[in-house]
């Protein structure tokens, strides 16, 4: 299952808000990457979302695989959908 979503706060996906989304995404069982620019990386993994480098406006794809996949996929995209309370 995957979602397309943008990064919608100003300063993009920095340190903090890249804090949160691997901290949500690891809680779940799925496998979970983020495609964005060409390159596909883990979700859980804090280097490889911050590799991505991310702006306000970009887009990025939330792919989720396994037995909690909708549930992953939804959180992760009402996460970056809410500009992470920002």
């Amino acid at each position: 299952m995957e979602k397309i979503v943008s990064i919608k706060n100003a300063s993009g996906l920095h340190a903090r808000p890249a804090g949160m989304f691997v901290k949500k995404a690891a809680e779940f069982k799925s496998t979970v990457e983020v495609l964005a620019k060409g390159k596909t990386v883990n979700a859980k993994s804090i280097m490889g979302i911050m590799s991505l480098g991310l702006a306000q406006g970009d887009e990025l794809t939330v792919k989720a695989t396994g037995e909690d996949q909708e549930a992953a996929v939804a959180a992760l995209v009402e996460l970056v959908e809410g500009g992470f309370g920002e």
